[in-house]
C-alpha cells in the first residue's frame, strides 16, 4: 500500500482515484470496488471485529483486503483511517477536503440518502431480506451501516447540516493533528496535478485532471446494487402470486 486516503467520500476521490490510477498508483481500492463485488464487504467486517476487540489479539486482514491494490481512497477504508496510517508507516497520506457545506450537500443526494433508506419502515424490511436472499449483499448492508455510520458517523446518519460540516471539520483536524505533516497532502481536487504530483514525487501529465461527477457515479452503482438485492425478493413474491393464484384456480376445478 504506498497511498492512503484518508478523507471522507464525496470530497473527490473519485477522481483522485482515476488519478492516482494515472500516475501509476492503481489499482486503488474505492467503495466502487465493493459496490462492484459486494463479497469483499465480508472482509471489512472481519476488520472491524478485529479492530473493536477490546484485546487487540487479532490483527485486521489489511494484506487479504488489499491483495492486488497500491492505494485506497473512500470508505471503507477511511473508517479505519487510524489504523491503515499505522499499519502502513511508509505510505503516502492524502486528505481530500472541500467546503463543509457543500459537502454535506452531496452526501445527503447520496450516501446519507441511501443509509436513512435502510431505517425506512417499508424499504429497510426489504433491503434486509433481499440481503437475506443475497448474502454478499447482506454482508454489504452491514458494512455500510457498521462502518460508515457506526465508525465514521457515530451511529446516527441523521441530523443536518451543522451536524455534518462539524463532524466534516472535527475529522480534519484530527487527521491534521495526527499525521506528521511531511507524509500527509491536505488536498482539493480542483488544485489539479501539481500539488498532487509535488507530494508523490512524479511528473504530471500533459492532460487535464480527471473530473468524475461522483453523484452520478454513486447514483449508477448504488442504484444496480439495490435492484439485485431486491430482485430475488420481487422474484420471490412473484412466485407466490403466482402459486397462490394457481392454487385458487384448482380448487375452484375441483369444487366443480
Amino acid at each position: 500500500m504506498r497511498v492512503i486516503g484518508v478523507g471522507f467520500g464525496r470530497t473527490g476521490t473519485a477522481s483522485l482515484k482515476v488519478a492516482l490510477e494515472r500516475l501509476g498508483y492503481g489499482p486503488c481500492y474505492h467503495m466502487l470496488a465493493v459496490l462492484e463485488k459486494p463479497s469483499r464487504a465480508r472482509g471489512w467486517l472481519a476488520a472491524a471485529k478485529a479492530a473493536d476487540a477490546a484485546d487487540g489479539a487479532v490483527d485486521p486482514p489489511w494484506q487479504e483486503i488489499f491483495d492486488g491494490f497500491d492505494s485506497t481512497l473512500d470508505w471503507p477504508g477511511v473508517a479505519f483511517w487510524r489504523e491503515l496510517v499505522e499499519a502502513y508507516p511508509d505510505a503516502r497520506v492524502i486528505l481530500t477536503v472541500r467546503d463543509p457545506y457543500r459537502w454535506y450537500r452531496s452526501m445527503d443526494a447520496t450516501i446519507l440518502r441511501a443509509l436513512r433508506q435502510a431505517r425506512h419502515p417499508v424499504i429497510g424490511p426489504l433491503m434486509r431480506l433481499g440481503g437475506w436472499l443475497r448474502p454478499d449483499m447482506g454482508a454489504f448492508f452491514e458494512m455500510t451501516q457498521r462502518l460508515v455510520v457506526q465508525r465514521s458517523f457515530h451511529g446516527d446518519p441523521g441530523g443536518g447540516a451543522e451536524r455534518f460540516a462539524r463532524l466534516f471539520d472535527e475529522h480534519t483536524a484530527e487527521v491534521i493533528a495526527t499525521v506528521p505533516a511531511d507524509r500527509l497532502l491536505v488536498f482539493e481536487v480542483a488544485d489539479g496535478w501539481k500539488p498532487l504530483c509535488d507530494f508523490l514525487g512524479t511528473t504530471p501529465p500533459d492532460e487535464p485532471f480527471p473530473h468524475i461527477n461522483d453523484q452520478q457515479e454513486f447514483a449508477r452503482t448504488s442504484g444496480a446494487q439495490r435492484r439485485k438485492a431486491l430482485m430475488p425478493v420481487l422474484a420471490t413474491a412473484a412466485a407466490g402470486a403466482v402459486a397462490g393464484t394457481a392454487t385458487v384456480l384448482l380448487r375452484r376445478r375441483l369444487r366443480r
